[in-house]
């Protein structure tokens, strides 16, 4: 699937093809992959958080919340990567909302991400956003939830 047209709105993102962009990845983690006019642009990682043993026992994205951390139903954006060249068009925004339609399509009641919040102004590396910025899950639906810290925020789509 070319990205830059899913982002677009040109691509139909409900179509039998759009499949062609979900391949899995090592170890079973799901991964997005992204295409550029036929070139692998970027990926996100997207599966049901029970899948992240490390995101289930971390403080960060539980802090303020009382639910059952063993849900399946609920799945998790952990990671986003976007190939040098093809950074600064807005392909991470691209990858959430196939994210999203990826969860749904596969029966999840809920995704989540784990935001962090940028300051305009304030230079943040690439390295900081692996996570996704607070645009990026807003534009593909997800709310705000919960501030676990000054610069994460837990946010959530419930379908």
């Amino acid at each position: 699937m070319d990205l830059a047209r899913y982002h677009a709105g040109g691509a139909d993102r409900e179509a039998p093809g759009a499949d062609r962009l979900w391949q899995p990845g090592r170890r079973g983690n799901q991964r997005a992959g992204g295409y550029v006019d036929d070139e692998p642009a970027g990926w996100v990682a997207v599966e049901p958080r029970t899948a992240y043993p490390k995101l289930l026992s971390l403080r960060m994205p539980w802090s303020g919340r009382d639910e059952d951390k063993d849900d399946d139903g609920i799945w998790a954006v952990t990671c986003f990567a976007v190939r040098k060249g093809y950074r600064k068009r807005g392909l991470t925004y691209a990858l959430a909302m196939a994210a999203v339609d990826f969860a749904r399509r596969r029966g999840a009641r809920a995704l989540e991400g784990y935001a962090m919040r940028t300051e305009p102004g304030k230079e943040i590396t690439w390295g900081e956003l692996h996570v996704g910025a607070l645009g990026v899950f807003e534009e593909a639906g997800l709310r705000e939830v919960s501030y676990p810290s000054k610069r994460r925020v837990v946010m959530r789509i419930d379908f």
